[in-house]
């Protein structure tokens, strides 16, 4: 991934969230069935390794990374 790769902070108002409720509140994939399939098929990049779980838990401070979507850092009030 290119360091030009657009980055943006998601605040979250939880100690953490799953990562496929982390998608569905990006705006990246439009349903839940996506968010799976895609989980499944292609999987994204959570502080540098590789993830195909929808539960994995996200805490301030992890980085989401998705192949021409961009990274997402998660973030608390």
């Amino acid at each position: 991934m290119s360091d030009k790769m657009q980055e943006e902070k998601i605040t979250i108002q939880t100690g953490y969230i799953a990562l496929g409720q982390f998608i569905k509140l990006i705006n990246v994939l439009d349903s839940g069935g996506m968010v799976k399939a895609y989980l499944q098929d292609v999987g994204v990049l959570v502080n540098g390794e590789r993830e195909h779980r929808r539960g994995r838990k996200l805490y301030p401070g992890d980085v989401v990374e998705l192949e021409e979507a961009g990274r997402f850092i998660v973030a608390s009030d």
